[in-house]
């Protein structure tokens, strides 16, 4: 059994330790032993000494009948963006390649007090800047579907690998799709949580020390299964002992699939999609309707051009909280150097970047409401499908996204993804088939906030239906 045991989910590895068919030690070296031998460029750091002290103690309280928590002797990786005690901490950026933390992140502390393993973290674009994994401090991550596919960025490290078999599961983040992107071109699960329900205390690219977080960004689990994520997500959402003692207590799924109200955004003119993954959808739609949800088609709760410019808006204000005293001052000479008239790329990204805070505050409430347009969407309905990305993976270092021969701006790849980002809802990509030269295909699906447990029900269901 052991031999294959780090193909398996992690829900069956932790049975198998709760069973003491096999110690949290011979897991590990389990899974080393794969990293070693791996092509795929994912796992960047180890402490492979530190790891094996860890499965030790886990070993050790198994053995007195204790147990530290959900993931208890469970190894797992951990995304490079997060900081992590004792172990470098790069962010994939040179000017951070000897930086090893004094304390954990809070999500990973969280990790940690529930028993979880840490052997390594997992390669990331420098500073989560990118769609493409690759950076000039360990290179690039290599699909395991095909090395000439891209992994998707921000969070590729973490999806090769737990579609390598390199681990169980990993801790990835998500601020504009870089958790899901790679979750869909990997084929594994994965699920940005409600907003606010897992802290980013500790996740750079917000420099090393800095309290404050940006108000968009999400630790979030990836997995090969849905139960993984559910026991991932427990850990996630309870706090450390250095924490003030509250926590999340979210509603399991409380309908089965022959009760959902499923609506599907199968497509949009703001970001068209490729017909591979219009005939993934079909199939999904097929499957929930043979299964009894009552399924609908819609042309989407919010507009989608409007919402992707209001993300884009919020996004380019966080991410100027970090800059340098003289890029900003260059950002905003340029601004004002702009003429009324001038309305490309470049100059909406300066206007962006150079706002003012009365400005902001205007596209914060502009957010509000936004809010509150899905939450009305949300009381007719229960779960909203939509595509993951326009296409399967796209080919590695490109920078040209091509739809059904078409080409369309490189950032469309988040398009889908970005609708939920700026107002917080818990959305998870699953996969759900693979093309005729075996490129995984994922679906995303949408829930009301704090639902997170009811789309983890129903990815459940799905890898049932989608066999």
């Amino acid at each position: 059994m052991t031999t294959d045991l780090s193909r398996q989910p992690a829900h069956v590895q932790l049975r198998a330790l709760d069973r003491h068919e096999i110690s949290s030690r011979e897991l590990l070296d389990l899974h080393l032993n794969r990293i070693d031998t791996s092509p795929v460029n994912a796992v960047v750091t180890r402490d492979d000494d530190a790891a094996r002290e860890a499965a030790r103690a886990a070993d050790e309280r198994r053995a007195r009948g204790e147990n530290a928590g959900v993931l208890d002797g469970l190894p797992l990786t951990i995304k490079d963006s997060f900081e992590t005690a004792g172990l470098r901490t790069t962010s994939g950026s040179e000017d951070l390649q000897h930086h090893v933390p004094q304390r954990d992140a809070d999500a990973v502390a969280r990790l940690r007090h529930q028993g979880a393993v840490i052997m390594g973290k997992t390669n990331a674009p420098a500073y989560c800047q990118d769609l493409h994994t690759d950076n000039t401090l360990f290179g690039p991550t290599l699909n395991p579907h095909n090395p000439a596919r891209t992994v998707g960025g921000s969070s590729g490290g973490p999806a090769a690998a737990l579609a390598a078999h390199l681990t169980p599961a990993d801790l990835g983040s998500d601020l504009a799709g870089s958790l899901r992107l790679p979750a869909h071109y990997c084929g594994v699960y994965g699920l940005r949580p409600t907003h606010g329900i897992v802290p980013a205390h500790g996740h750079i690219p917000r420099p090393p020390g800095w309290l404050t977080t940006s108000d968009m960004v999400i630790p979030g689990p990836l997995a090969r299964h849905p139960r993984d994520l559910d026991l991932m997500l427990t850990a996630l959402t309870t706090p450390a002992p250095t924490e003030t003692p509250w926590r999340v207590d979210l509603p399991t799924a409380n309908k089965r699939i022959n009760q959902l109200r499923i609506a599907i955004w199968p497509e949009d003119p703001s970001c068209p999609v490729d017909q591979k993954t219009t005939q993934v959808l079909a199939l999904v739609e097929e499957a929930l309707s043979r299964a009894g949800a009552l399924v609908s088609h819609t042309e989407g709760p919010v507009h989608f051009g409007d919402s992707t410019r209001l993300f884009e808006q919020l996004l380019h204000a966080t991410a100027t909280a970090a800059a340098d005293d003289h890029t900003a001052a260059e950002e905003l000479t340029a601004a004002r150097a702009l003429r009324g008239d001038d309305t490309g790329p470049r100059a909406t990204f300066l206007r962006h970047r150079t706002q003012t805070h009365r400005t902001w505050l205007r596209a914060n409430e502009e957010r509000a409401r936004l809010r509150k347009t899905w939450q009305q969407f949300f009381e007719g309905c229960d779960i909203l499908v939509t595509p993951a990305a326009p296409t399967p993976a796209i080919p590695a270092g490109s920078r040209t996204l091509l739809v059904d021969g078409h080409k369309r701006s490189f950032f469309d790849q988040t398009g889908w993804a970005n609708l939920t980002s700026h107002v917080g809802l818990p959305s998870l990509v699953i996969p759900a088939a693979t093309t005729e030269d075996g490129l995984p295909v994922g679906v995303q699906i949408i829930a009301p906030p704090y639902a997170d447990r009811l789309l983890l029900a129903l990815a459940e269901e799905c890898a049932l239906l989608l066999r």
